[in-house]
């Protein structure tokens, strides 16, 4: 029966079996010798002299070949142990072994971190570039990061809900996917840049604690932190203020760290607090890097900044929301709100989360009153016709007994670049886009048939601009 390689200490003497890939091969005179590589790890595999069958099957391996070894788990001599690997002490002297399927020579090496690699290169052969050590890891990271967020939450009565993909098109501030519905000729579904709509109506529900690790799309310029399609840990709560929704999330940081990162050393707990305007006079932006030692990788430096400006001036001179038009002032201030006087003094209910200068999460406060989100949309400059048509759902949702909730979301992709000390989200996601938005692996986007434009009654206009 297959084991895997980080098992092998657990079969001294005994007859296994190992699937993966060759690593690496090596010619030692009259001993070949690989490195066979799973999902766990690498172990060292020697073919004897006195098998000269077997050694000439060996001698024709090559890296990145797919293989089954079988043989005998021994004790390297104590000369010859590898520290470096848990298994190092072991080696499995082989007695057979079958090709399962053979690989052309890669065009890059999979045995080094990467990072000497250009990346369109490795996106182009993502499925290679995955195999190298250092993405193993990252990825895996990824999958302990999402169950322990999910063990955490269900223990404190959270229910996981997925929303849909396919929605309604509304001004939230990015800019939207579309995509045309066939059934409905002219009419269009966007996907969620958020699932914030959602999870609010089923506050209005009374599912009462709602999280999902959600897909969200924003067709909006890319850069190191930040793709078409990116991942959030999103949650609602009802029935709270801000510093419930603040303390429980500071309590699953905390708890992601201590269990998975127990190197990483929080800077202090609580976190600090600092205003908008403390921020921004002090550090000149309101994500200010608060580590101690810079320099240090298992430094982390968490921080809440609060007290927001809910609008600021547009370029048409209008006003526009800082963060979020479904939040609410803080509690003092929701009399201006409402008389939609004093505009550019009201302070939100927004709290964003920052890690060693990165903004890794923000939320606030909703504003579950319908008159209290007619009167933010109307600040906005919006009609009445253009509020019923966008968030007539919503307001006619919170005429039904909707609770106070709030909520915040995280980027996950941005929280797992720091907490793996990577310099962009590309290399803790398992198929990123480029900094242009496209997929070299899939060589996305690209053009559909005429049958299918005509399908949906589309017609495209041929841009002069060349594709890239």
């Amino acid at each position: 029966m297959r084991i895997y390689t980080e098992d092998i200490v657990q079969h001294d003497g005994k007859e296994i079996e190992l699937k993966g890939w060759v690593d690496t091969r090596r010619d030692h005179g009259k001993l070949i010798f690989i490195d066979l590589r799973d999902a766990k790890g690498i172990a060292q595999v020697v073919f004897p002299p006195h098998d000269k069958e077997l050694v000439e099957q060996a001698g024709h391996l090559r890296p990145e070949w797919v293989v089954c070894v079988r043989g005998t788990v021994q004790k390297r001599p104590a000369n010859m142990e590898n520290k470096n690997v848990s298994n190092g002490a072991y080696e499995i002297s082989a007695s057979g072994i079958e090709i399962l399927s053979e690989s052309k020579t890669p065009p890059f090496s999979v045995t080094s971190d990467g990072r000497e690699i250009g990346e369109d290169g490795r996106m182009r052969y993502r499925y290679l570039d995955l195999r190298r050590s250092r993405m193993q890891k990252n990825i895996r990271a990824r999958s302990n990061v999402n169950a322990v967020m999910r063990n955490f939450l269900n223990s404190k009565n959270f229910v996981e809900i997925e929303t849909p993909i396919l929605g309604k098109s509304t001004p939230e501030g990015a800019r939207d996917y579309l995509v045309p519905s066939r059934l409905q000729t002219g009419l269009w579904y966007a996907l969620p840049q958020a699932p914030q709509q959602y999870k609010q109506l089923l506050m209005a529900s009374g599912m009462e604690r709602y999280y999902q690790i959600a897909r969200c799309f924003r067709d909006e310029d890319t850069r190191g932190d930040r793709q078409p399609e990116f991942t959030q840990l999103d949650l609602e709560m009802s029935f709270v203020e801000r510093e419930d929704v603040m303390a429980i999330n500071e309590e699953l940081l905390i708890h992601i760290v201590k269990t998975l990162y127990p190197e990483k050393k929080i800077q202090e707990i609580p976190f600090p607090r600092m205003t908008y305007r403390e921020a921004m006079e002090r550090y000149g932006n309101d994500r200010p890097d608060l580590r101690k030692e810079k320099d240090d990788p298992h430094s982390l430096a968490f921080s809440w900044i609060v007290d927001f400006p809910f609008f600021e001036k547009n370029n048409e001179g209008g006003w526009t929301f800082t963060h979020n038009p479904f939040s609410a002032p803080k509690s003092q201030y929701m009399d201006d709100l409402l008389k939609q006087k004093n505009i550019g003094e009201i302070l939100t209910s927004q709290y964003d989360i920052v890690l060693n200068g990165w903004e890794i999460g923000g939320g606030s406060i909703r504003n579950h009153r319908p008159e209290a989100l007619r009167a933010v949309l109307s600040i906005m400059g919006f009609s009445e016709e253009k509020i019923e048509n966008h968030f007539g759902h919503m307001l006619q949702a919170f005429e039904y007994g909707t609770p106070p909730h709030g909520g915040i979301a995280w980027g996950l992709d941005r929280l797992l670049m720091i907490l793996e000390n990577e310099p962009n989200i590309r290399e803790v996601i398992a198929f990123p886009k480029t900094g242009d938005g496209r997929d070299l692996l899939m060589n996305a986007p690209s053009e559909v048939s005429k049958e299918q434009l005509e399908e949906l009654r589309i017609e495209v206009k041929k841009s002069t601009k060349k594709h890239p």
